[in-house]
């Protein structure tokens, strides 16, 4: 074996493995191995011995893994109200929800200060804000770094009365108002010439 084939031997064990499109968070998954009659605790740590805050059906599909603690062996969801960490042995996934260049149909983006959310629905966005009309925009353009699941995406939807501009990225996120977590934040720019330009920040989430 020569020098070079030594390095590129070394240097592909010492590499970590590619990670697959289902790794990416957050992402869909369905309980799994759970007794019908049983239920799966959501539990306030990653430990066996944590409290128990929340149960979910053995039926429960769709639930949305936010993180994965450092031995991988527990998640992060949302049950309700609150947010809490599940054996991860128990939740089997779903394919990925981001596909290249697209949102996930059900996807939620919403904030405070002022309040407003807009959400998916087929071949556009819906915003809605306070004493307002729900707004359709027409979905112009997504974006992605061209990495396969990972749901970093810039997007720009409008109408006759102006466009919206998004970026959307992995970061754990908290709407200041309830117990839930979020995987995802997101800044939005709207500009028109009939309204003022301006910029909101908040929180996004797939679940259905």
């Amino acid at each position: 074996m020569n020098l070079l084939t030594t390095l590129l031997a070394g240097l592909a064990l010492a590499a970590p493995a590619a990670a697959m499109a289902e790794d990416y968070l957050p992402n869909l998954f369905d309980v799994t191995v759970v007794e019908t009659w049983d239920t799966l605790n959501v539990r306030e740590a990653p430990d066996g011995k944590a409290k128990v805050i929340a149960t979910l059906p053995s039926t429960a599909k769709g639930v949305e893994l936010l993180a994965r603690d450092g031995s991988g062996k527990w998640g992060r969801v949302n049950a309700g109200e609150k947010t809490g960490w599940v054996a991860l042995r128990f939740l089997k996934p779903q394919p990925s929800a981001w596909k290249p260049n697209a949102l996930p149909l059900t996807l939620r983006c919403s904030g405070t200060e002022p309040f407003w959310s807009f959400k998916t629905v087929e071949k556009g966005l819906v915003f809605s804000a306070p004493d307002q009309p729900e707004r359709p925009l027409s979905l112009r353009k997504v974006m992605d770094r061209g990495i396969e699941g990972e749901p970093m995406r810039g997007m720009i939807a409008g109408d006759d009365k102006g466009r919206l501009t998004a970026v959307m990225q992995p970061e754990q996120c908290s709407d200041g108002m309830s117990d839930r977590s979020f995987a995802l934040a997101v800044t939005v720019i709207l500009d028109g010439q009939d309204q003022p330009s301006r910029m909101l920040t908040g929180c996004c989430s797939i679940a259905p």
